[in-house]
């Protein structure tokens, strides 16, 4: 409220004989130093009551009051304006009925606000007078409470005691209790119960990561789902440090050492199902930030047939993991889904009479029947001190979880020349570009043609929600964007597909993920080209001639199927010339 009215209110209250001139004079002078509504200096000063208070400036400005600490403010109204807003405006919605949002607001003159929430929660406002602190009080009791019942559905009928078993590869009796022992010091502390919210509520969105992130005066915590974040809880700050020494305590990290980075995993159980977390500790500004991992067995899916590849790089990968010998290297950004795809390659081709051994970091999803070794830098066990250890176990099949160097790349490639079959990951953003990175690290060409098999490059896209999925006619200037020709159409109207947003997809309009994968093979005549070390363009070009699905022909194939929509393609993808020159 403006200054002017202040004043006229404090004028309204000494006519109304509910102070003395003197009172309004000392609320005055205070307000000269402290920057606060005159009726809330005269209510903490004890001269007026919030309900005189309220009454007054009800009348003043001719709006209806209300009383929040009596009031039950709805759930439904909560969800339809974010606590941003809430906050950013001193209000918060309170009811609701057919297309009208009852708010109750500490200024409901302010039409930006007005306009912010209708806009937001796409209904009408009626403005309700509230005093500032009880709005503020009841953003913090009722947002905090709104998410803590959707985590309660989440977690209905789970206890501490036979939900949340922490384990740690590795670690011995002594270290055991000593972390039972401080997990029961703190059973009863609502960081606990925090905790498991966040832990339940990331499952519950089928989120791959969770984000726990200190600013200066509130905890955020967001979630990773389909490759993009989405926000969570928002609380104070003062919770920061009960979480992260919860997460390090179940990760069996320590929880005095705040200065460097720390990393570990922990396991639960929820209603008899195994999820797996890998945990980062990274200190920032205000404090440590933790990401965890959510490695849910339940969810992951291993089956190459089911991961969406289409049908030409998916017979290529298929062909060439059945070779007794050479290298397939699967490239793409963190997050990409490649080692899911070396995860599915290896249940494709294993058999009883086969010996599979994988080097990773961390293990992250443990495989029956298959020898798995995390490496471990602080006891010299790296990727490359372990390929050598590996390779005297005389195995078949050897997956490198990452070649991050030259000496790791080298053993690598040398294990694929002598009669081994090894998947791994590099870090490229084509198919052409696992060649040139090998390059880069030192590895003559000569070793590359005789070794690779196949090259390929993945992401991976939203799908369309299948239960609010519609067509549309796509424009023109799209199909251009895209690249989308008449030889894609084959003389057919193009339908596109979105998603129009409903509760199962949280309006998103999207659920789940498929793989977009361009995979490149050897042929004699890109051999000859990577022996003349070419230009990547180069190679691009011939493989694409050859026949090579490239990232965006397979999102362009996901579009035309329906699977997921053009905005996405172009959010993975670039189109083909402007990497083939």
């Amino acid at each position: 409220m403006t200054a002017p009215l202040k004043e006229r209110i404090g004028v309204l209250l000494v006519k109304k004989k509910l102070i003395t001139e003197k009172q309004l004079k000392e609320a005055l002078q205070i307000q000269k130093d402290k920057p606060e509504k005159i009726g809330e200096i005269l209510v903490s000063l004890g001269h007026i009551s919030k309900a005189e208070l309220l009454e007054v400036l009800s009348e003043q400005l001719n709006i209806p009051a209300i009383r929040l600490g009596g009031y039950k403010i709805q759930p439904e109204a909560i969800k339809r304006v974010p606590r941003k807003i809430a906050e950013h405006y001193c209000l918060i919605p309170v009811a609701q009925f057919a297309n009208t949002i009852t708010v109750a607001m500490s200024d409901p003159l302010n039409v930006t606000a007005i306009d912010d929430v209708r806009q937001t929660a796409g209904a009408e406002v009626r403005p309700m007078l509230a005093m500032d602190t009880d709005i503020k009080e009841a953003i913090h009791t009722y947002y905090d409470e709104n998410v803590a019942q959707a985590l309660k559905e989440t977690m209905q009928g789970m206890t501490l005691e036979d939900t949340l078993q922490v384990e740690e590869a590795g670690s011995g009796a002594d270290s055991q209790g000593s972390t039972q022992e401080l997990l029961q010091l703190t059973e009863e502390e609502p960081v606990v119960k925090l905790t498991n919210s966040i832990l339940a509520e990331g499952i519950k969105r089928r989120s791959s990561d969770i984000f726990v992130e200190p600013e200066e005066k509130t905890l955020r915590v967001r979630f990773r789902v389909d490759g993009l974040l989405q926000e969570g809880i928002v609380t104070a700050h003062g919770m920061h440090a009960g979480v992260v020494s919860r997460i390090k305590v179940m990760s069996n990290l320590d929880i005095a050492e705040h200065r460097v980075a720390q990393d570990g995993r922990f396991k639960i159980k929820i209603r008899d199902k195994e999820v797996d977390f890998r945990v980062s500790v990274l200190p920032t500004y205000f404090g440590e930030k933790v990401v965890l991992r959510i490695l849910d067995k339940n969810q992951a899916t291993l089956d190459i047939e089911k991961l969406g590849f289409e049908p030409s790089p998916l017979a290529a990968l298929k062909k060439y993991s059945e070779h007794p010998h050479g290298m397939i290297a699967v490239c793409g950004p963190t997050g990409a889904g490649k080692t899911t795809t070396l995860y599915s390659v290896l249940k494709f081709i294993d058999r009883p009479e086969k010996n599979i051994v994988t080097v990773e970091d961390p293990v992250e999803y443990q495989m029956e029947g298959i020898n798995q070794v995390a490496i471990r830098p602080e006891v010299n066990l790296t990727f490359a001190a372990a390929l050598r250890s590996i390779l005297r176990q005389d195995p078949d099949i050897i997956m490198v979880g990452e070649i991050r160097d030259s000496e790791t790349a080298d053993i690598a490639i040398k294990a694929a020349l002598t009669g081994h079959l090894v998947l791994s990951t590099l870090h490229a953003t084509t198919a052409v570009g696992a060649v040139t990175r090998l390059l880069n690290m030192g590895i003559e060409p000569f070793l590359i043609t005789s070794s690779i098999l196949l090259a390929g490059s993945q992401r991976l896209v939203r799908k369309v929600c299948v239960k609010c999925k519609e067509t549309y006619e796509p424009p023109k200037e799209l199909l251009l964007q895209l690249g989308i020709t008449e030889q894609h159409l084959q003389s057919k109207k193009p339908l596109f597909c979105r998603g129009k947003g409903c509760e199962t997809c949280g309006k998103k309009g999207y659920s789940g993920r498929a793989v977009l994968l361009e995979a490149m093979t050897l042929t004699p005549a890109m051999k000859a080209l990577i022996l003349k070390s070419a230009q990547e363009y180069e190679m691009k070009r011939l493989a694409i001639a050859e026949g090579m699905m490239t990232l965006r022909e397979n999102g362009i194939s996901k579009i035309l199927q329906g699977t997921t929509t053009p905005e996405e393609v172009l959010r993975v993808t670039v189109r083909d010339g402007e990497l083939a020159g």
